[in-house]
């Protein structure tokens, strides 16, 4: 699929995925497009933990019970930034924004190779998930899970949803142009 196709494709994936393993190196070609992404002052901080054991991905999907995606997935990848941030320009860090760079690039990634998926960030964020799933892949201190994503074959195809015309979100020269 060309980088074009994939984009427009993109979308996320919040239905039940599958009972069809995500090959390892699938996973690891996925994550190698989210290292190969920007980052500030090239420091590469984000880091990842590929999920694929069975036991380990029905444990952290078991997490939220309002998702079928993350409840029937067939691998996770955590996006793995420092807490606290480290600075990089004066007491300016970027670790998110290159967490997101990361991110995006595996979601195309992802959807180029056929599998779906979604980003989840804010149910993390609430009744210490975070640390409980850090807790389970062993993180280090100083080291604060970002992002998961659930992975799968989706067992639903989806078209993505429709987007807002270029003619209402960007202008040239001057801002409404």
């Amino acid at each position: 699929m060309d980088l074009f196709e994939a984009i427009t494709k993109r979308h996320s994936y919040r239905g039940a995925f599958l009972e069809t393993p995500v090959p390892r190196e699938h996973l690891t070609r996925i994550v190698e497009a989210g290292l190969k992404a920007p980052s500030g002052k090239n420091c590469q901080t984000t880091t990842f933990v590929i999920v694929d054991e069975p036991a380990l991905v029905r444990d952290i999907g078991a997490m939220n019970k309002n998702s079928k995606a993350m409840q029937t997935a067939g691998a996770f990848i955590a996006c793995i930034v420092n807490d606290p941030h480290v600075p990089v320009v004066g007491d300016i860090s970027f670790e998110i924004e290159d967490c997101s760079a990361a991110v995006e690039n595996i979601l195309l990634a992802t959807t180029a190779m056929g599998y779906a998926t979604v980003w989840i960030d804010g149910w993390l964020r609430g009744e210490d998930r975070a640390e409980k799933i850090g807790r389970l892949l062993k993180l280090p201190a100083g080291k604060k899970i970002r992002i998961i994503l659930p992975i799968g074959v989706p067992a639903e195809q989806a078209a993505p949803p429709p987007k807002k015309p270029f003619s209402s979100r960007a202008w040239y020269n001057s801002y409404g142009g």
